[in-house]
């Protein structure tokens, strides 16, 4: 996530060094099908801001990782929105394999009208 107005510019001198080019708002390199994108802030899972970041202290630099309970949101947004059946796996494994706050799950389902979408999340979580 862009935190500020060099970011971007920052951003585009280090990739260049090595390989990526900006196409639009994503970064490209010619080696890889994959593609990264830097969103500007703040960071928002649908349509609520993140409240709480981790952060995990490197010699190389920080990461923020969201929360599980985030994540597991941000991939049933995803689902929700694009009916995205990979996301919702990933929602699943997340939640699987990490302490999440199901209740937080259902009220944010709620706010981004998908509750019937909530509960076919929680049906695969249940099932083995």
């Amino acid at each position: 996530i862009e935190e500020s107005l060099g970011t971007r510019k920052k951003l585009r001198e280090v990739l260049a060094e090595i390989g990526w080019t900006e196409r639009n708002r994503y970064f490209v390199h010619a080696e890889t099908d994959y593609f990264l994108e830097f969103p500007a802030g703040p960071l928002s899972v649908g349509d609520e801001p993140v409240s709480r970041i981790s952060q995990l202290a490197f010699p190389t630099g920080v990461l923020r990782p969201l929360s599980p309970t985030d994540c597991v949101k941000d991939r049933l947004a995803a689902f929700y929105h694009w009916k995205d059946q990979q996301s919702l796996e990933q929602a699943v494994l997340v939640a699987r394999t990490n302490e999440i706050d199901l209740g937080d799950v259902e009220r944010w389902s709620r706010k981004e009208k998908s509750l019937p979408r909530f509960r076919a999340f929680r049906s695969r979580l249940a099932a083995p």
